[in-house]
């Protein structure tokens, strides 16, 4: 488990190095507070992985996909879910078994059947200071 305090910048020196060293199949949960961080994270892991796309917010499409020179990245938002019984209908199951990096925002949303083995992400913000998120890690 480690803790650090970054300025937004160095959140996102932090993600690319992050999404470098990933290899796959890794399942990455993030969460923390609306505003965050968590998506800015996501564009940093996958900027690391050699996504060359613009990496957006799955908010309302709940599962966004794409190609790598180190696989596939699954970025899924499951803020909009009521609960794990919906996990079916965004093809889950497939999505976590494959061969990929899976990031899942609002992961508390997927209930047990997270994967055992992930890696969990925690944004905080820092009180009085707004450029400064607080990034909690367990492997």
């Amino acid at each position: 488990m480690g803790s650090a305090e970054f300025t937004l910048d160095a959140l996102t020196a932090w993600g690319r190095d992050f999404g470098a060293a990933l290899v796959a199949p890794r399942c990455i949960t993030l969460e923390g507070d609306l505003g965050a961080g968590k998506t800015t994270l996501v564009q940093a892991i996958a900027a690391g992985l050699g996504v060359v796309e613009p990496v957006t917010s799955p908010t309302y499409a709940l599962v966004q996909s794409y190609a790598s020179p180190k696989g596939t990245l699954h970025h899924l938002d499951l803020y909009r879910l009521r609960g794990p019984s919906q996990l079916a209908q965004l093809g889950w199951y497939d999505l976590v078994q494959e061969r990929a990096i899976v990031c899942v925002e609002w992961p508390d949303r997927a209930g047990d059947e997270l994967p055992r083995v992930r890696t969990a992400l925690t944004l905080a913000h820092v009180p009085d200071r707004t450029d400064v998120r607080r990034l909690t890690w367990t492997d």
